[in-house]
């Protein structure tokens, strides 16, 4: 369930911070050269960003470290969980989508959810870098950031791994699915 308070109480710290840590520890190919050290001392300067890291693990998105941007000083972390997170799947892709269906409206769409956690949804090629590190999405698919003139036009981009190869596609923005969610990106 997402939290909407700005700060977690100290023993969801705690539990999100122990959980992080061993993630990390068990991933270590997912962030080579990146010490925990440096992760928790940058997520105890940023506790607003704690807020976010919990609505993804709440939502089943397994977060973990996945880079560091030496341009901004950040650490990447990302939603590494093998399918497409569980808690957000069934949505179709942004606001104009879902309130388009006239029967059977989902209950939420990715871009608002995206916004409400406070993270946001991984380009085109975001998704193919994540890639890079592991297998993702064999049997469900993301939906990403799609480009304003593809928008606009009333279409949205989704993205899957099969057959040993990341593939992108296209639906309609209000299409959803039971297999379909979004993976998230934050920066700390």
């Amino acid at each position: 369930m997402l939290t909407n308070a700005l700060e977690l109480s100290a023993s969801q710290q705690g539990e999100l911070l122990g959980v992080l840590k061993t993630r990390f520890e068990m991933n270590s190919h997912r962030h080579k050269g990146i010490e925990w050290d440096s992760v928790y001392e940058r997520l105890n300067r940023a506790s607003g960003k704690l807020r976010s890291l919990w609505n993804m693990e709440q939502t089943g998105g397994e977060p973990d470290v996945i880079g560091f941007d030496e341009s901004t000083g950040e650490y990447l972390f990302c939603d590494c969980s093998a399918e497409s997170p569980l808690g957000r799947r069934s949505i179709c892709y942004d606001h104009k989508g879902q309130v388009s269906r006239k029967a059977n409206q989902p209950k939420a769409n990715a871009v608002d959810l995206a916004n409400e956690m406070g993270v946001e949804l991984l380009t085109e090629s975001q998704y193919k870098d994540l890639q890079k590190l592991e297998e993702f999405d064999l049997k469900t698919s993301s939906w990403i950031k799609t480009p304003e003139r593809i928008r606009n036009l009333g279409g949205a981009l989704f993205c899957d791994r099969r057959y040993n190869q990341v593939f992108v596609y296209h639906n309609g923005a209000q299409s959803y699915y039971s297999a379909r969610g979004f993976r998230a990106m934050l920066r700390v």
